[in-house]
């Protein structure tokens, strides 16, 4: 079994000749040939990885080629990457599980957007011989558009922005104030930790809660350590939801938590959608337990066309975009690049697992 990290040459028959490297001893006629290798970047919705970064540069030595739809199945997606020894994923726009490896024989490289990606199975990549790398990554996009959720639910940005359009009442909302309010935080980590700064701006009562979370940690982002789950749930005019998703955080917020929060309190999901029940988000919503909610992480991506908080009341709902600017596609895909290069010469840079 090869050793997890090292480079592995094309297998027999597969290999394309395509470039001389230059001469072995001194007949002219000896020449050293090199594979082309194939990568395929996936679910590249925009269409936009190929101009922000310097795919040319592996010109000769890689051809690279970019799905700009989503494959969901496994045997559409087998069909369409089964040549490739290279692969680069967006996120966890497409998982890869340990049947995945099994039916990609050709895979030597797998490249994720970021440093975590828990749809990956690493120890199923090591068992098949894939290296695993990740890419720098910012934590201010998710941040940023933490507030962007916050805000236009505390002042009907959605619903006064369609009313305008199409000639509707002149005002029709009374916006939930900012100033002396109470902001939750799930988790204080990088995001949540710059959402609590945010949030002290704008003059809010910055609270913070996790199962592992410090007073002085609390403190250091300028947060209060609230006492329990529940106390931050029942005291908080606004929570947000910042933790990794893991055994202990799976489903964490149900029917009981949305039941404690205030009826005039507002709920916004940019880490993971599995941290918050659905079914139990979609019952609060329609029976007003909350004020509103937002998130841009759904259990399924792209979100069903029939599922049901894409019509419930009070629901900001957006694409997976907490992680999608310029800057940040522009460090993951040159991020990407640098990987290969450096898979190329044997001596990975950024590996997982």
């Amino acid at each position: 079994m090869p050793t997890p990290g090292a480079p592995r040459p094309p297998r027999e028959g597969r290999a394309r000749r395509t470039r001389v490297l230059g001469d072995l001893g001194s007949r002219s006629d000896r020449r050293v040939w090199v594979a082309t290798l194939r990568c395929a970047v996936l679910d590249d919705y925009q269409g936009v990885a190929r101009d922000l970064a310097d795919w040319e540069s592996l010109s000769g030595r890689v051809d690279v080629r970019f799905l700009d739809r989503y494959i969901g199945a496994h045997d559409a997606l087998v069909a369409e990457i089964a040549d490739c020894e290279i692969v680069v994923v967006m996120r966890e726009r497409t998982p890869f599980p340990a049947e995945l490896f099994a039916r990609l024989p050709r895979l030597r490289l797998l490249i994720t957007s970021g440093l975590r990606n828990a749809s990956i199975d690493l120890a199923a990549a090591a068992a098949h011989g894939v290296t695993v790398c990740g890419t720098p990554s910012s934590s201010e996009p998710p941040a940023e558009l933490t507030w962007a959720l916050l805000l236009g639910l505390a002042r009907g940005i959605v619903p006064e922005n369609d009313s305008l359009r199409a000639g509707g009442p002149w005002q029709s909302t009374l916006g939930a104030d900012l100033h002396g309010c109470r902001l939750g935080l799930l988790g204080l980590g990088k995001i949540g930790t710059r959402v609590a700064r945010v949030g002290a701006a704008f003059g809010m009562d910055v609270t913070a809660w996790s199962q592992n979370l410090t007073e002085e940690r609390a403190a250091e982002a300028g947060a209060t350590l609230a006492a329990s789950k529940e106390e931050l749930l029942e005291t908080s005019d606004f929570v947000s939801v910042h933790l990794v998703l893991g055994d202990r955080t799976r489903g964490l917020i149900g029917a009981d938590e949305l039941k404690r929060m205030r009826r005039t309190a507002y709920l916004v999901n940019t880490s993971r959608a599995a941290i918050v029940d659905q079914d139990a988000l979609v019952r609060a919503l329609r029976e007003g337990w909350i004020a509103g909610a937002g998130s841009d992480v759904f259990e399924t991506e792209p979100l069903p066309l029939d599922h049901p908080l894409r019509t419930a009341p009070n629901f900001l709902g957006l694409p997976h975009l907490g992680y999608v600017t310029r800057r940040n596609y522009e460090g993951y895909f040159r991020g990407a690049v640098e990987d290969i290069e450096a898979y190329l010469t044997g001596s990975p840079v950024r590996t997982l697992g």
